[in-house]
């Protein structure tokens, strides 16, 4: 009975001191997608991008234009060269195809890269902010409030105007 006794007391002073401590953890919450876009680092990065896609894009649709015409020319001409030359235009015809792929390829890559070189200052400059704002406020945790992170239910403090505010915008 008095082990009975003993285990409940402890068990209450540890149910007494876990509740004591979590009552202390302050948290906080912000939407870091929205963050990001609506820096204005953010913009310019876009406008960065599009431009480039768009210099791609219209390389490659030069490039299918000139292999279409060729098809075409080959195609109007096969019926007057023999059929060694008819192969080396088929072949010729093949490697610009593959050419066009590996551009394609090579574009995507080129793309992904200059998106993370031109993100990541972003997102580095809005977490720094976000840890300096958490800390002088005295937020144990910051859970990041996007959609798909996890959070179901965000009825803390939201950082979002102070963080901005930090930023300078």
């Amino acid at each position: 009975m008095k082990q009975i006794k003993t285990l409940l007391f402890a068990a209450a002073l540890f149910i007494g001191g876990t509740s004591f401590t979590s009552a202390q953890t302050k948290l906080a919450h912000i939407d870091t997608q929205k963050l990001v876009a609506s820096m204005p680092a953010m913009t310019a990065a876009k406008a960065e991008m599009e431009k480039m896609s768009k210099t791609f894009e219209a390389d490659i649709k030069e490039m299918m234009t000139e292999y279409q015409s060729k098809a075409k020319l080959y195609e109007g001409e096969a019926a007057t060269k023999t059929n060694e030359q008819n192969q080396s235009r088929g072949e010729e015809l093949q490697g610009m195809q593959q050419s066009i792929r590996q551009f394609q390829a090579d574009a995507q890559t080129q793309l992904q890269k200059k998106e993370f070189d031109l993100l990541k200052p972003i997102t580095d400059k809005a977490k720094a902010a976000i840890l300096k704002v958490g800390a002088a406020q005295g937020f144990n945790y910051v859970l990041d409030a996007s959609e798909g992170s996890g959070v179901i239910m965000a009825a803390g403090k939201d950082l979002m105007s102070d963080v901005q505010k930090e930023l300078g915008f």
